[in-house]
């Protein structure tokens, strides 16, 4: 957590340490700052610093990601068009905390349904292509990710700084996930040899016998932890499989059909705990549809449609978590609609 990066002398004023400076000989300088609640302002100063500094890796963090309202401006004028409006790339990183955790309105939601509106990746347009990852990064306007594990933090950052081009990162960071005791990652997937996961598969039970899988779960984010508590509990680890988006735009085309080829019985369902009319639900579907051509349905499990981005109270927040839960694993729900 960043804000326990810079540690202070109990006993001498003003005296510092930040251990992120002492890793290694020659390494790149750490800098944590504190900056006053302007989001306008300073979003607006870190995006001038990354523009200077292509070479830092330079992350701006709202306490929550609902914070960027105020520097709405920044984002539509300068951050999402930078490049095709003025021929600037810039790498400036987004840190906004995100998740459905019964904080109430102002302390759940980073909207990630705006910077998905805006991206300009098409939804009909299934990309044949031999340097398709490489090739969608370069020609996307930013990427939006939501990390469900560590080491793939990890690593979306470092790509972020060795790529040969700069691209705004939008980050969705859910609090929870930075004390959830299955949110942890061996330094075994942060070493040589490893990298970033646009996808991740299910790799337990249920991928062992695909053909006799009735359900794929796509969803992304913290929502996966309670998704699989889930199904352990309804013992359905052999009937339902769980996959992740860790990037979502731009979208993993090339992957997800891996996944929907694997599973060809199977019902498809898009599942994520923010409202219908909110989070990535109208992003997705479409692309799911392009990469079937349209035969398979993707169906919606989720929070029914709201005009706040959450509830405020704790009880309705857990009552509503229930209802998509049992629904994500009601194998009947879907039988005989089209």
């Amino acid at each position: 957590s960043h804000r326990h990066h810079v540690l202070h002398d109990q006993e001498v004023d003003r005296r510092t340490c930040v251990p992120m400076n002492h890793l290694w000989e020659q390494q790149a300088p750490y800098t944590v700052c504190n900056s006053s609640l302007s989001e306008y302002g300073v979003l607006g100063f870190e995006l001038g610093f990354a523009m200077a500094s292509p070479n830092a890796l330079v992350c701006w963090e709202a306490q929550f990601g609902d914070f960027h309202n105020t520097a709405q401006c920044i984002i539509d004028q300068f951050i999402s068009s930078g490049q095709t409006k003025w021929v600037r790339h810039n790498g400036i990183v987004l840190l906004l905390p995100h998740g459905m955790e019964g904080m109430g309105p102002e302390h759940s939601s980073a909207r990630p349904e705006r910077f998905l509106q805006m991206s300009n990746d098409d939804s009909d347009a299934y990309p044949v292509s031999s340097f398709f990852e490489v090739s969608q990064l370069y020609e996307c306007n930013w990427i939006v990710v939501n990390c469900s594990t560590p080491a793939n933090y990890f690593h979306v950052l470092r790509r972020q700084i060795l790529l040969p081009f700069r691209k705004p990162l939008i980050v969705l960071t859910p609090k929870s996930l930075l004390r959830h005791p299955e949110a942890k990652s061996s330094f075994d997937e942060m070493v040589s040899g490893t990298t970033f996961q646009r996808v991740i598969p299910e790799s337990g039970l249920a991928a062992q016998a695909p053909h006799e899988v009735k359900r794929v779960i796509f969803c992304t984010g913290k929502v996966y932890y309670d998704l699989v508590k889930e199904r352990k509990n309804q013992d359905l680890e052999k009937q339902v499989a769980i996959t992740r988006l860790e990037q979502i735009s731009p979208f993993p085309f090339d992957l997800l059909k891996e996944e929907l080829d694997k599973y060809p019985a199977a019902d498809l369902v898009w599942c994520q705990e923010e409202h219908k009319n909110s989070g990535y639900y109208d992003y997705v579907r479409p692309r799911f549809r392009t990469i079937v051509n349209r035969t398979r349905p993707i169906w919606y499990v989720g929070r029914e449609p709201a005009a706040a981005a959450a509830t405020g109270n704790k009880n309705t927040h857990l009552v509503s978590l229930r209802r998509f839960l049992d629904t994500a694993f009601n194998l009947e729900a879907f039988d005989g609609k089209t």
